[in-house]
């Protein structure tokens, strides 16, 4: 067997068998990456993945701290869908000042990455990179790629944040969505960014539009304050820990919905194993 194969082979049984284990078993999230969301149904935690999209955390960070999403609505809700804000007009039609930006709807990973494989899909692997569910190539592929990385793009699950666009696909500006359902038909279309690590609950519970209207809200919830833990005083500051890819609580996590999903099972049936203290 030559060197390749013996590569390949290492990869298949990585995905056969499962997570495999990493060295730290729970990671802090960094202030800087850590988004705090209030509204009136409660607060909404997301980890923004600056590795998948940077030009679009950029843009969220530098909004965020001028104040811009302070008290915008969430005017389009499907339930099981998505929930989307943003526009300061509140009908989806409007943006910042700021240019429009180009689509990040994907990326290059390195073997630094973290990342985990939880299901072979196709030709590629699907698993865990931070909080963020990807699809991408297997690492053995690092070793003919001249930058010794591979593709990979974010999958929009359960709790993922998404760049809203217009018929562009450069077109993405300040509006964004908050995964509440699985959506493959947006995967390689839409930039993802980030994803809800506490308050998944929040987002399901906010006012739902009318169905014959695509969504739109009426009466619709806002966000009060939208912030960077960052900017927050210490004693103020939330803090988030996820269980690392690989370690025994986030192997534990999958194996249990394996186990409830059965044969239905997919990356998507996985959420971030995270404690918060704080804030």
């Amino acid at each position: 067997m030559n060197f390749k194969t013996l590569l390949a082979a290492a990869a298949v049984s990585m995905i056969a068998g499962g997570a495999v284990a990493q060295t730290a078993e729970w990671r802090t999230v960094s202030p800087e990456n850590l988004w705090v969301i209030d509204t009136a149904k409660g607060r909404v935690l997301v980890e923004l993945e600056p590795r998948a999209a940077p030009a679009h955390i950029e843009r969220i960070r530098t909004l965020t701290n001028q104040g811009f999403y302070d008290g915008l609505k969430f005017h389009r809700v499907i339930p099981n869908f998505m929930a989307q804000t943003g526009d300061p007009k509140g009908t989806g039609e409007g943006g910042s000042e700021l240019p429009d930006l180009k689509g990040e709807f994907s990326f290059r990973r390195g073997r630094d990455s973290g990342f985990v494989a939880v299901e072979n899909s196709g030709p590629g692997v699907r698993g865990i990179m931070g909080s963020l569910p990807i699809t991408t190539q297997p690492d053995a592929q690092m070793f003919v790629t001249a930058d010794f990385k591979v593709g990979a793009s974010g999958l929009f699950c359960p709790g993922v944040a998404g760049m809203a666009r217009a018929g562009s696909p450069d077109s993405a500006n300040s509006q964004f969505f908050l995964m509440t359902g699985q959506n493959d038909n947006l995967n390689g279309g839409y930039t993802t960014f980030g994803r809800v690590v506490q308050g998944l609950d929040v987002v399901k519970a906010l006012k739902a539009g009318d169905d014959a209207e695509d969504g739109k809200v009426a009466d619709p919830d806002v966000m009060t304050k939208v912030q960077l833990a960052s900017a927050l005083p210490e004693g103020q500051r939330p803090t988030v820990r996820v269980a690392t890819p690989g370690s025994p609580a986030f192997n534990a996590a999958v194996e249990a919905a394996r186990t409830a999903r059965g044969a239905q099972f997919g990356i998507c049936d996985v959420q971030p194993v995270v404690e918060v203290t704080g804030g």
